[in-house]
């Protein structure tokens, strides 16, 4: 069976192809940059016309409490939680990524105590959080231990507070193994938050199931809440009462509109709070989630390996021996919905492949990156992207 037949095979007996037409796609494009920005869910502009023309437009402030804007971070926040398995009341939605990271790291340093001075972080993380790392680290008188993804377990010990580690490696797709760095860090007293911007909505998470401390992750790559929709924090129920976060506010107040000069924490996820909420960002995710509706997680993470698998297949097959690498672990258990392949000339090749309709990224300085979001991207994609990658690379 040749691939362009074996392809048209696998989307026919592909559960999710049905969801597919809950996106706005264009037919010429080949679109394997949702790592970086999901596709539009067609639930969205009507939605957004809605919220701008009625909820803004007419009733106003009143939509605070009528539109029920004054809950959406948790509402929301509860939405995301079966997605990374987790139990209502442990997620709230708000603020960016970094900012999450922040407030989970320097809440961990606080309720791991004074004698635990180190705070390690993988040395191959993304370059944000390893700032937010080193300035979490100084702010609160403790040391920054980089390492090796491999060497991780090792660097944790008497002296680790918390460790900071990328669920998924933004650059090669490694998949890092979340159930044994967390039960290695509870081995070692210490607390663990896992960032999950390339993992949520990709795979299964197992936040609870695994005994996850803490977790950050955005909305805007798999999970398709739009450019700079708003992140998500998890804070593990029994942890909750003892999370001091660093950056209190009026949001996150037991009482926010008593205006006591006197901080009292809110119970419970709001603790997460900070501010006034980005609304119009928060109900354009809040409507991007009805993708999800009768989705198992599982299903996704089945057609991800599937089509990850059919890519390497078809590079395999189409693009001669030696003239790109892939460094996306070939074990399932190690890989996450990504391919990346190193090519010394990777930028203008990615440039090309743009030029002819098939979109993916560029990381410097070799990294040519496919991402594969299940519920849109389909087998026929995977094929014609491998094939124009062929057709590109001959001509170079």
């Amino acid at each position: 069976m040749n691939l362009p037949e074996k392809a048209r095979k696998l989307d026919e007996a592909d559960e999710l192809r049905g969801k597919r037409a809950a996106f706005v796609l264009d037919d010429d494009t080949v679109y394997l940059d949702g790592n970086s920005l999901g596709a539009l869910p067609t639930t969205v502009p009507g939605r957004m016309a809605d919220v701008v023309a009625r909820e803004w437009g007419r009733l106003r402030i009143r939509s605070w409490t009528e539109s029920g804007w004054w809950t959406a971070p948790e509402r929301i926040g509860d939405r995301i939680a079966p997605l990374v398995g987790a139990a209502p009341g442990q997620i709230v939605v708000g603020d960016s990524t970094s900012v999450n990271v922040f407030k989970a790291l320097v809440g961990a340093v606080r309720m791991a105590g004074a004698e635990r001075d180190e705070i390690v972080v993988d040395a191959t993380t993304f370059p944000t959080d390893g700032y937010i790392a080193e300035s979490a680290a100084r702010m609160t008188g403790r040391r920054l231990v980089a390492v090796e993804p491999r060497e991780l377990r090792s660097a944790l010990g008497p002296r680790t507070a918390v460790a900071l580690v990328n669920h998924v490696d933004y650059r090669s797709g490694r998949l890092h193994d979340l159930p044994g760095v967390t039960a290695s860090a509870h081995a070692a007293g210490a607390l663990v938050v896992w960032d999950l911007c390339h993992s949520a909505g990709a795979l299964p998470v197992g936040l609870d199931a695994h005994g996850v401390d803490l977790a950050v992750g955005c909305t805007y790559k798999y999970l398709n809440g739009g450019p700079g929709s708003p992140a998500f924090l998890y804070v593990r129920r029994d942890l909750q009462a003892g999370f001091d976060s660093p950056l209190p506010g009026w949001n996150s107040h037991r009482d926010p509109f008593g205006m006591s000069p006197r901080y009292e924490a809110a119970d419970g996820a709001p603790r997460g709070r900070v501010g006034t909420p980005d609304i119009l960002s928060m109900l354009a995710l809040e409507a991007a989630l009805e993708v999800w509706d009768e989705v198992p997680i599982e299903a996704v993470r089945d057609k991800s390996l599937a089509l990850t698998d059919f890519f390497l297949e078809c590079v395999a097959a189409y693009v001669p021996a030696g003239r790109v690498e892939s460094i996306t672990p070939a074990r399932h258990e190690e890989r996450g919905s990504q391919v990346a392949l190193r090519r010394a000339d990777a930028g203008e090749v990615m440039g090309s492949l743009i030029a002819r309709g098939v979109v993916g990224d560029f990381r410097q300085p070799d990294v040519l990156r496919f991402g594969f979001t299940p519920l849109y991207v389909s087998f026929a994609d995977v094929e014609r992207a491998a094939r124009v990658l062929a057709e590109v690379i001959s001509t170079r």
